[in-house]
């Protein structure tokens, strides 16, 4: 993904980078966001009392800590998903902006494509918790905009060694960026079990 859309390839398809950017975050934020308000107008309809209740909480506690093991391939497993991508075809085939609507959108709900990390699970069990639409949405935009920020660390690469030196470093912080959302994982199913255990309403 990131190697398709760089200000080298955009303007070699006569095509603006920051238009094409711009429409790939915005469009990934508001996917984002659609989906964290349905999922959370949908936990508002659920009896009050069920989503916080000790056994629900403690069996979300138990799926995020399993999912953080997953994310760290414990036994040369990985989290549950298709393998299904961004149709790259659309690259050239389609005007810049709405290739990065497209791609965007896609990237934003996330489910669409591959999941690479529980945190995505996560992410959507977090904002049906919140059990209200705006506080879903709040939480799926802010999904939407992180997952699309990465694309603004090529805005730089004006050339081939600058997108080498680019990927050079996102490689080197995957791991650590990994085990954080690890880590992630592991203290929210750690509060969450905290909470079913002693009965602290949520």
């Amino acid at each position: 993904m990131l190697s398709s859309i760089t200000p080298l390839g955009e303007r070699g398809r006569a095509s603006r980078w920051s238009v094409t950017a711009a429409a790939y975050v915005i469009s990934s934020a508001l996917a984002g966001a659609l989906l964290g308000v349905l999922l959370g107008a949908l936990g508002s309809v659920v009896p009050d009392g069920v989503l916080a209740s000790p056994v629900v909480l403690g069996l979300l506690a138990l799926l995020l800590l399993v999912g953080a093991v997953l994310d760290l391939r414990a036994g040369g497993h990985a989290v549950p998903s298709w393998h299904r991508q961004v149709d790259e075809a659309w690259i050239g085939r389609y005007r810049g902006w709405v290739t990065g609507v497209g791609f965007g959108a896609q990237l934003g709900l996330g489910f669409v494509t591959i999941i690479t990390s529980t945190t995505t699970y996560a992410v959507y069990l977090c904002a049906l918790l919140a059990s209200t639409w705006w506080a879903g949405g709040l939480v799926g935009l802010t999904f939407g905009l992180v997952r699309a920020l990465p694309l603004l660390g090529v805005r730089r690469a004006q050339s081939p060694s600058d997108l080498h030196d680019t990927f050079r470093t996102l490689r080197r912080w995957a791991q650590p960026v990994a085990r954080v959302a690890a880590i992630a994982l592991v203290l929210s199913g750690a509060v969450l079990l905290a909470v079913a255990l002693t009965g602290v309403p949520a």
